[in-house]
């Protein structure tokens, strides 16, 4: 044992003056009960170890997963080892789960699926404010495909994203160019896009890059990108990010991490055609996961469609 206390000590010492003096001696002297006398007497086999408290928490629990329950864990993570913890326990249920997601963590965490991270120290951020309705506010970015995922050697190409921050609801588009053309274009498809699914767009928040104003550019600072014309031309408002500040864009930002994780950790293109055919599936997949802050509905479940 690596420590001893004062009550390992101040039992031990009980002990001892049971042996010279007796239990009812030691009961008035040490103001102690009888029986808590021979709980330690028989506990106590000679070592301090044996006085130290033991822990109390029960060996079974009667609402414990099944082995059958962890037998469907281990077998589904084994043939989905990628799969994040929401869209695994989606797979679970149509198998047959019915534990909530908080239990399936702990089990998963228990048998060592997930790793706890060292504590970092909490960030409090600032109340951010809440869409009222689909279409809203519409966050729009650029993620550049890894280059790990494209098999042909000098090409670069652009996942654009816009994503409805009252509904989740995600539109992706494959570009070969990251211009103002493209976020152009991008905007008039994404426009049609969620239009198609019952609403319309009010505004759309982006970050300060060149592809959607040119507030930082030397040169042409005061004239207006073909990104804001076409905002303008279709009426819609234009939000700023503060600049380096990411998570003002938070939504779009945390989708391509997932995009990271779901899709280009175990994708390759051998062509930009590929490329956008594979987007395509992964966008009717994306906005088909159950997510938390939609009550553990899918985007298109929450909007009904």
């Amino acid at each position: 044992m690596n420590k001893i206390t004062q009550d390992m000590k101040y039992r031990q010492s009980l002990i001892n003056y049971v042996g010279k003096y007796g239990v009812s001696n030691a009961s008035r002297k040490y103001n102690k009960s009888r029986s808590y006398i021979y709980f330690w007497l028989n506990r106590y086999n000679g070592t301090m170890e044996s006085l130290a408290c033991q822990s109390r928490r029960p060996h079974t629990n009667p609402r414990s997963h099944t082995e059958a329950e962890l037998k469907l864990i281990q077998d589904v993570r084994r043939r989905n080892p990628r799969l994040g913890i929401l869209e695994f326990w989606d797979h679970l249920r149509k198998n047959g789960y019915t534990r909530p997601i908080g239990s399936l963590y702990r089990v998963m965490k228990r048998l060592g699926y997930y790793h706890s991270d060292k504590h970092k120290k909490k960030y409090v951020p600032k109340p951010m404010e809440q869409m009222q309705y689909p279409g809203q506010r519409v966050q729009i970015d650029v993620k550049f495909v890894p280059l790990s995922c494209i098999a042909a050697k000098g090409e670069r190409y652009y996942q654009y994203t816009a994503i409805d921050e009252y509904s989740r609801l995600r539109y992706l588009e494959a570009f070969e160019e990251n211009s103002t053309y493209s976020a152009a274009c991008f905007l008039k498809n994404a426009a049609a896009f969620f239009k198609k699914q019952g609403f319309t767009i009010k505004c759309v928040q982006t970050d300060n890059g060149m592809e959607f104003t040119n507030r930082f550019s030397n040169a042409k600072k005061n004239k207006p990108t073909l990104f804001e014309q076409t905002l303008s031309y279709m009426g819609l408002q234009h939000k700023l990010i503060r600049p380096y500040t990411p998570r003002h864009n938070g939504k779009v930002e945390r989708s391509h991490r997932e995009d990271q994780k779901r899709f280009y950790s175990c994708h390759t293109f051998y062509s930009f055609h590929d490329f956008a055919a594979q987007l395509r599936s992964h966008l009717r997949r994306s906005n088909s996961i159950p997510m938390r802050p939609l009550g553990y509905l899918s985007p298109l479940a929450f909007l009904n469609i």
